[in-house]
């Protein structure tokens, strides 16, 4: 790999977690991490017990809230890095919809390891991603079932969201249709994408447009999918052909192509909080999530 490719990996993987880098604790957000142990599978149906940490925010008061999940991408080199993912300024947007939200940093990521990687999913000619869905899907209904526990929520009153590889297994557990799970939001969702090797191009597209199929014979609440048209992981055709084959399968997503972002589109959700929010709030309204009114 030469220097140049090597120094702009680092930008990217720089860019990707800006927003989740380590920063003193919200109290204005009521942050606090909590963990909860869950068993999965890798690629190579290798067993192990891994720990999630769970950062958890709230509004101020007593609730009981709506639930907002927030699912993480896949660090493009150092998977370690950030020690766990809170996207606080996304948060703060979401926290004054009303909601409390509880982003997990899966294992195989952050502070608690990356020698155990259940993501996975093989190299780019032989990928096979449903190991890595079946180990995120698990992890999701862990930290779903601690979230209805938790004394200021609301647990019949939950919205998933995710982003890149957070945003396929935010589609992956809408299609399971969890108890109290009424919308979910995919931003740029996808995997195998590398916007140096093959710009624009997924590894094997074809078999993520027939995982999108699959959840979609299945999937049945109302789902937002943001994309863009200079998203370097995944070119619009790709997107596209995915939401199709979606909703032809059954499933329920309204699919909104934005116009190019900088210089790459697959930073929106991280670096165009002000160009996503209103398409996000308008979706919310329609899910009966009303912005709180000012008093």
């Amino acid at each position: 790999m030469s220097p140049f490719v090597r120094l702009f990996r680092l930008c990217l993987l720089l860019l990707l977690i800006a927003d989740a880098h380590a920063e003193p604790v919200r109290t204005d957000l009521h942050e606090s991490v909590s963990t909860i142990d869950v068993t999965v599978q890798d690629f190579f149906g290798r067993a192990q017990t891994g720990k999630v940490a769970i950062t958890q925010f709230a509004p101020d008061g007593d609730g009981p809230f709506p639930i907002l999940i927030l699912n993480h991408g896949r660090s493009v080199s150092d998977r370690g890095t950030p020690p766990r993912f809170r996207y606080t300024r996304q948060v703060s947007y979401f926290v004054k919809r009303g909601f409390a939200v509880f982003e997990p940093t899966r294992i195989g990521y952050g502070q608690f390891g990356t020698a155990f990687d259940p993501e996975y999913s093989g190299t780019c000619h032989r990928k096979d991603y449903a190991p890595m869905i079946d180990a995120a899907r698990l992890e999701e209904s862990a930290v779903l079932d601690y979230a209805r526990r938790q004394p200021h929520v609301d647990p019949h009153r939950i919205v998933v969201v995710g982003q890149s590889v957070g945003g396929f297994v935010t589609t992956a557990v809408a299609a399971d249709n969890p108890d109290g799970v009424v919308a979910a939001i995919n931003f740029a969702g996808g995997s195998g994408g590398d916007p140096v090797e093959h710009p624009g191009v997924p590894c094997q597209p074809e078999r993520l447009e027939a995982m999108y199929e699959r959840f979609g014979k299945t999937e049945r609440v109302p789902m937002l999918w943001i994309y863009t048209q200079n998203d370097r992981f995944f070119d619009p055709q790709y997107s596209r052909a995915w939401h199709a084959a979606f909703v032809g399968a059954g499933g329920n997503a309204d699919y909104r192509l934005l116009p190019a972002f900088a210089d790459n589109g697959h930073m929106l959700f991280a670096r165009g909080v002000d160009i996503w929010e209103p398409i996000v709030s308008e979706f919310l309204d329609r899910q009966g999530f009303p912005a709180p009114q000012s008093p």
